[in-house]
């Protein structure tokens, strides 16, 4: 199990860290700051620092896997390789790191920033188009979401909408409710396609927006602080994807 300390903190850039394994999904730590893969949000990159003063680079995160191909509490952190007949494993042996060994994570924050600035902006796009996801997409050059309805939408609106949360300057706020709270309230779920983990006794929840709430839904991926630090973002394009799916795709404004 890693303790993903990017739950409570998203603007921790570096922990210390033990490793406790090395497999073919990735390296594994006791603790980190990378987010893996989830939620329609990519997975962090970034740079494990070791003792003997070498770097070794993260080209991703993702979630642990069992034997039964089933998702596990670790996060796997992925080294870049050097070419396509290396093997994770492989790879990650020629480092000579073994568990127990004291590495500092360091991820890509200018990276990261981005993805939370751009993930923060869906939670916008939920707020303004008040209907069902049924996919989503978030990096750090775009961003996109798929809303189950059938009426067009109109690209220079939202623009302007999100232009306005944006300025309004509302908090975001990590929270949690218990599974109870949230089986009593089912349309705090706006996913169609992906279902918060129950089980723990709560489940982590994100709230944008004062004594005015803007948004309020489950979610595990990390956000900023306030919606005035998302800075310019657009709608680059509205498609129809299906007869009943309008994909709205967000980018970087001037």
């Amino acid at each position: 199990m890693t303790q993903t300390l990017f739950r409570e903190d998203g603007y921790l850039a570096e922990c210390s860290a033990t490793v406790i394994a090395l497999t073919e999904h990735g390296l594994v730590l006791d603790r980190t700051v990378f987010y893996p893969l989830g939620g329609g949000q990519a997975g962090d990159a970034g740079w494990l620092l070791l003792a003997d003063g070498r770097e070794i680079a993260i080209a991703d995160t993702r979630k642990g896997k069992n034997e039964q191909g089933k998702f596990t509490d670790a996060v796997c952190h992925l080294p870049e390789l050097p070419g396509p007949a290396a093997s994770v494993l492989d790879q990650l042996l020629r480092t000579g790191l073994k568990p127990g060994d004291k590495v500092t994570a360091r991820i890509d924050w200018a990276r990261r920033h981005r993805l939370m600035r751009f993930h923060t902006t869906t939670h916008l796009l939920c707020h303004l188009v008040p209907q069902l996801v049924n996919g989503c997409s978030i990096t750090p050059d775009y961003a996109r979401l798929d809303f189950n309805m059938t009426d067009p939408l109109d690209k220079d609106a939202l623009t302007a909408g999100i232009a306005r949360l944006v300025a309004a300057a509302h908090p975001v706020a990590v929270g949690a409710i218990s599974d109870a709270e949230l089986d009593a309230n089912p349309a705090l779920v706006k996913s169609m396609s992906v279902q918060p983990p129950r089980g723990s006794g709560q489940v982590r929840t994100i709230r944008i927006g004062g004594e005015q709430m803007i948004d309020f839904q489950p979610c595990g991926g990390t956000h900023v602080a306030n919606t005035a630090e998302i800075g310019a973002v657009i709608v680059t394009k509205i498609e129809k994807k299906s007869a009943s799916t309008r994909r709205v795709v967000l980018g970087w404004g001037l």
